[in-house]
């Protein structure tokens, strides 16, 4: 894109939703569907020129977001509830977008973001759902949630977390922030919201699977302090499948996201 066509852009995010069953994830694939460019495409149609979104996070294969954020940039002029009403009519019905609105040049979405928010649920019961198999992580052992919330406040603050990290993670540094770790059980279903600066590669899905192993008894306060000073992936828990997981938040210091 040329100075002068640069210069007449504008900038726009957008709050998304979604249900990453069907998906590989935000980021664009080769050969497989992505939410981004879903988006993308949507966007384009409207903008009647190429566009390409950035998100604040990127989630993978399979996991949801209700409070996913990205921004673009466009030539086109519509009003915010005109880029709302048409991006939605041209997204399949797993995804959606909650809200449109010009912002300013310097905003982006994942770069200006502080903090960002998921949220896990188990399904603890004896049985399985059918209904919701692709929303929860079904867990039949009983959870004790008040051990997992113990074991949590260990991982709240600042660490280095290699032992909650993929192996193919590729994020330069292991320390990371998390602000907020908070296990609470509501009738059948185990909750835990976490918040943090950023995250690691499958770092939370394997927070969870270390505090769910906590939770049924098969180790202890100890273990999981163990496992964080060891700085090993090979020592902590299984990874909890992408079902359970929701992007829910993306917090920035000057950008006040409208209230749905």
């Amino acid at each position: 894109m040329s100075e002068s066509a640069a210069a007449d852009c504008r900038r726009l995010a957008i709050g998304i939703e979604y249900d990453g069953t069907s998906y590989n994830g935000w980021q664009m694939q080769p050969h497989a569907p992505s939410i981004q460019q879903s988006l993308n495409d949507a966007i384009s149609v409207v903008a009647d020129e190429g566009v390409e979104c950035v998100g604040a996070g990127r989630t993978d294969t399979g996991v949801h977001a209700a409070g996913q954020v990205a921004h673009f940039d466009t030539r086109a002029e519509r009003s915010d509830r005109s880029w709302l009403l048409g991006i939605n009519s041209n997204l399949p019905a797993d995804i959606n977008v909650c809200w449109a609105r010009h912002v300013p040049d310097d905003f982006h979405a994942r770069f200006s973001a502080r903090s960002r928010s998921y949220r896990y649920v188990i399904l603890n019961r004896p049985v399985r759902s059918a209904l919701e198999r692709h929303r929860s992580w079904w867990v039949r052992k009983p959870l004790d949630d008040q051990q997992m919330q113990e074991a949590a406040g260990l991982l709240v603050g600042e660490h280095d977390f290699s032992s909650f990290r993929a192996a193919a993670c590729q994020a330069n540094s292991p320390v990371r922030t998390i602000s907020e770790l908070k296990v609470w059980r509501d009738g059948d279903h185990v909750y835990t919201d976490c918040t943090a600066n950023a995250f690691l590669q499958h770092m939370v899905r394997n927070l969870v699977g270390s505090l769910m192993k906590v939770g049924c008894g098969e180790e202890t306060l100890d273990w999981l302090a163990g496992v964080l000073a060891a700085r090993d992936r090979k020592v902590s828990g299984i990874t909890a499948p992408a079902a359970g997981l929701t992007l829910t938040k993306v917090g920035y210091p000057d950008f006040a996201l409208p209230q749905l």
